[in-house]
């Protein structure tokens, strides 16, 4: 017996029950896989700034944020510190090895200028044969100049003041030798041309080379306080950013503690001791940069400075003095009413007397004043021989003058070397005193760059190994 057909059966109600509650905290999408595209319709931007907004919701966003932050800081710490101490110590090795230098050169010429016309003057008053150990002394004098102005043009750029005064020494220079040459050769001859040739070759020296030497050594003494400037100051950037390092290692140090109750996190411990390190470090050797160049300033640089004047004064009035008895009175002052050339010994006598005694005052051993006051007492002999010598031209006896002047016993030639072996001894106890002071100041800095990079990238490593340390108690 056939059945009939069954109705199909009906679907099965769908269930009408709620769907499960979303648990508290958890996003209704899903976020999307790191690399993968934004969905449509949100940029790269807000997708990545709604992601900080949940990690600074959840304390492991928050360190990780902290450990970024805290590595920056000290690497940042690092290499301004290794930037701002490697201009210092290129500045402070300036001072020592290349400014200083260029400026005792520079004095240097102008004292080898100056005793080329002093010898020149000399020469020419022993006679029409001049002394072979004259001729000697001027042609040194003249190759020092001359060897100094190259050294000194090398060690420019090609550029500004002192590039402008080597090219007028080295023009100058040549013609001056000539007028020499010719004075010599009328000399030699008796012929009264000798002494205007002469006249004319100190007036050059005077009014030309002189001066030009002498602003060379100022604009290289200028560049030397420009390199003593920049060395000794203070790396107020550097000192700043190591400061808010410490404080916020400080406070992240303390953030932990009342996070987890523990007293140290080792990799925090370590940042801040690598950054309090360079921090002192940086305090010490720049105050011991200060205080070397200072000894230096006080010591070296102020001392060399008088003992220069002292060097040029004794120079000038020795060239003054020659040029008193070539001249024989026919060259006066402005007012025609006294022998120029004996006007210009005394001021010359009176810079060096002011300046010796200066000197003495800034002298800080007896190895420094000792040759300072022998060219004190050879000044003074100096000047008693010279009243001799004016007291006897003006007498009419110019031969016993001359001998006063120029002879090989108890003369003012004699007093004018003294002084000057007394001011050469000086000058090199003072070079030393400021080449020592500054050598220290520069070699206070030698390793701080390099050290400060190194406590940088060490003190980063140990802000990370902490921060990792706590992000780790989270997995």
């Amino acid at each position: 017996m056939t059945h009939p057909p069954t109705a199909p059966a009906a679907p099965a109600a769908r269930s009408t029950a709620p769907a499960p509650a979303r648990p508290a905290g958890v996003p209704a999408q899903p976020s999307p896989a790191p690399g993968a595209a934004p969905p449509a319709g949100r940029t790269a931007w807000a997708v990545g700034r709604e992601r900080l907004r949940v990690a600074t919701t959840t304390e492991p966003g928050r360190l990780q944020i902290l450990g970024a932050v805290l590595a920056l800081l000290v690497v940042a710490f690092g290499a301004v510190t290794a930037l701002q101490v490697d201009d210092r110590a290129t500045a402070a090795d300036d001072v020592v090895s290349r400014s200083q230098p260029l400026s005792a050169d520079a004095a240097a010429i102008y004292r080898s200028l100056a005793d080329a016309d002093t010898t020149a003057a000399s020469g020419f008053l022993a006679g029409t044969l001049e002394p072979a150990d004259s001729r000697a002394r001027y042609d040194r004098d003249i190759a020092t100049a001359a060897r100094l102005l190259v050294k000194a043009a090398a060690s420019t750029d090609g550029s500004g003041a002192s590039a402008r005064e080597i090219a007028t020494l080295n023009e100058q220079l040549p013609r001056y030798t000539g007028l020499i040459e010719r004075a010599r050769a009328a000399n030699r001859q008796g012929l009264p041309l000798g002494g205007a040739y002469l006249r004319y070759a100190n007036q050059q020296m005077t009014s030309t080379l002189l001066p030009a030497a002498e602003r060379l050594y100022e604009a290289e003494t200028a560049r030397l306080q420009e390199d003593d400037t920049a060395a000794r100051t203070w790396p107020f950037l550097s000192l700043g950013l190591g400061l808010l390092t410490l404080a916020v290692l400080v406070w992240a140090q303390r953030r932990n503690y009342a996070k987890t109750h523990r007293v140290f996190n080792h990799g925090l411990l370590a940042a801040s001791a690598a950054t309090v390190i360079a921090v002192l470090w940086l305090l010490a050797a720049h105050t011991m940069v200060r205080a070397g160049l200072d000894s230096a300033r006080a010591h070296g640089q102020d001392s060399l400075r008088v003992l220069n004047s002292a060097r040029i004064g004794s120079l000038t009035a020795r060239a003054n003095e020659n040029l008193t008895l070539v001249a024989r009175g026919a060259v006066l002052t402005e007012d025609g009413k006294n022998d120029k050339y004996e006007a210009e010994y005394a001021s010359s006598m009176d810079t060096l007397t002011e300046a010796l005694a200066s000197a003495r005052e800034r002298a800080d051993d007896d190895t420094g004043r000792a040759p300072v006051d022998e060219a004190a007492s050879r000044t003074a002999e100096w000047q008693t021989r010279h009243k001799d010598a004016r007291a006897k031209d003006e007498a009419g006896d110019f031969d016993g003058a001359l001998g006063r002047i120029v002879g090989a016993k108890e003369s003012t030639g004699q007093s004018f070397d003294q002084v000057d072996a007394a001011l050469e001894r000086a000058l090199a106890h003072e070079q030393a005193e400021f080449t020592r002071s500054a050598g220290d100041a520069r070699d206070a800095l030698t390793a701080l760059p390099l050290g400060a990079a190194a406590l940088g990238i060490l003190g980063a490593a140990g802000a990370v190994l902490g921060i990792n340390r706590r992000l780790s108690e989270y997995r």
